[in-house]
Order: structure tokens, then C-alpha cells, then sequence
């Protein structure tokens, strides 16, 4: 049986000495001694000066900035957290989409991180992101699929996706929007 995300991190976790030295503690000191402070600088340095993988150096930079779901309080609601303040508006736009994916199939999983809500199948497929008071952004993952329209390449947005749509209103959770996401759960 495939496993949960937080419990490929847990594994991850007890892997960590065997596969690269060190222990996740041991890790975190050389991180904090680096006085990096931001997730891409510590992969890049885990990667480049001490020859980690990326797994594992993403790891290690979720845990040294408490950036996992899995380091937060268990009772705190990630997807209301997200959605607070400002960004409360954005909320029917996200509740949209997750009924709109929902009807894709039985597998499809929501993982709420910190700063957006990651859609996995057997892997990531797309993830929602409330990225200012006025937009929550749509990062897709389509193999071979050229960016056209409002389905942008992601660039500096997340690494993580290949396609990126910006929504601004409910209305933008269309058919169009709904397509995309189901082309990429079908990749997953």
C-alpha cells in the first residue's frame, strides 16, 4: 500500500543517517550554521556543498524552517490559516476547486502545507496556492503540454509544477481550469 506523504517523511527521516552521514538533528545544526534562512538557499547548499540529493535536502529545509505540515500544532486548519485575513475572499475559489477534483476519483488526496494546499494522486498533480489578497494561483503539473493562454509556465512560481493559472474570482474555476487539473491527475 502506497504511503501518506507524512509517513514517506517519517521514513525519510529514519533513512537520513544511513544515506548521507548524518542524522536529522545533526542536519539541522550544519543548516543553522550556515545562517541560510530561506528554503531554495539551504537545498542549494545541502546539494551543493554536502552532495545531498534533492529529497533529502528538501527535507532537511522543511524541518530547519518549520515550512511542513507535519511541524506545525496537529489541531491548527492549514487551509483556514491560508485563507484568513486578507486572503478570506479567496476562500469559495479554493472550495471550488477541491469539489471540482474531488469528483475526479477516490484517490485524490489533499495535503495542506503551509503556504498552499498540495492535490496528489500517486504523486503531486497540482497545487493552490492564495498568493495575494486578490489571486490564488493554480500550479499544474502536465507533462508535454505547451503554456498557452491563462495557462502560463510556472517559472519562479514553484519548481514543483510545470503550468501555473491565476484566479481572481470563483467564475475562474471553469471548465477550462477543471481540464487541466483532470489531464494532470490522469498523468499522476
Amino acid at each position: 500500500m502506497a504511503q501518506t506523504p507524512d509517513e514517506m517523511a517519517a521514513t525519510m527521516v529514519a533513512n537520513l543517517k544511513e544515506k548521507t552521514g548524518k542524522t536529522l538533528d545533526q542536519w539541522l545544526k550544519i543548516v543553522k550554521g550556515s545562517k541560510l534562512g530561506k528554503h531554495g538557499e539551504i537545498v542549494k547548499f545541502l546539494k551543493g556543498d554536502h552532495g545531498m540529493t534533492h529529497g533529502f535536502a528538501n527535507l532537511v529545509a522543511h524541518k530547519f524552517l518549520k515550512s511542513d505540515a507535519g511541524s506545525q500544532f496537529e489541531t491548527a486548519d492549514l487551509v483556514a490559516v491560508q485563507h484568513s485575513g486578507e486572503k478570506a475572499s479567496l476562500k469559495p475559489i479554493y472550495d471550488a476547486i477541491i469539489v471540482a477534483v474531488q469528483k475526479f476519483g477516490k484517490d485524490v488526496e489533499i495535503a495542506p502545507k503551509i503556504a498552499y494546499v498540495s492535490l496528489r494522486r500517486r504523486k503531486q498533480f497540482a497545487i493552490i496556492q492564495p498568493s495575494t489578497k486578490t489571486r490564488v494561483d493554480v500550479g499544474v503539473n502536465l507533462k508535454g503540454v505547451i503554456p498557452v493562454g491563462r495557462l502560463e509556465a510556472s517559472g519562479s512560481f514553484n519548481a514543483m509544477v510545470s503550468h501555473r493559472a491565476r484566479l481572481e474570482k470563483k467564475s475562474d474555476v471553469d471548465a477550462e481550469l477543471i481540464g487541466w487539473l483532470k489531464a494532470a491527475w490522469e498523468q499522476a
